[in-house]
């Protein structure tokens, strides 16, 4: 399925190693925040995998004070991209990557941004592919 996204302003937490290190970036993010109802969660990524940047991040919400929570800011680019939906997917963070390499065969990749995750709730995750 096709979408355009508006820009999203966000905060982030940088991961160490790339996607391998999603985990931990979420993590250190959720320590900053006082509670996390009504976070928007996303992961992106720049890059491979294994070598490109990733950042955790939530969506800004009024009231947020990035400098004392010690976060910076980004904005994740809009535009056109394709959607795959994933269920269930704390049971299967094994299939992001090939749901992602399955988009990629079906639609021409826009190189020049970057791959979203969308955690929509604890039961579903929305993946975005930037096409041109």
């Amino acid at each position: 399925m096709e979408v355009t996204l508006s820009p999203i302003p966000v905060l982030f937490v940088f991961s160490k190693n790339g996607a391998p290190g999603a985990s931990a970036a979420f993590n250190a993010l959720e320590k900053k925040l006082p509670n996390l109802k009504k976070r928007r969660f996303y992961g992106v990524l720049e890059g491979l995998p294994e070598t490109g940047v990733y950042r955790a991040c939530i969506g800004i919400m009024e009231g947020d004070d990035p400098k004392a929570m010690g976060l910076e800011t980004w904005t994740i680019p809009g535009g056109k991209y394709a959607r795959a939906k994933i269920k269930n997917w704390s049971d299967h963070l094994k299939d992001i990557g090939p749901t992602f390499s399955q988009l990629e065969n079906q639609y021409k990749k826009d190189s020049n941004r970057p791959l979203i995750e969308y955690y929509r709730s604890d039961n579903e995750l929305l993946l975005f592919l930037p096409i041109k």
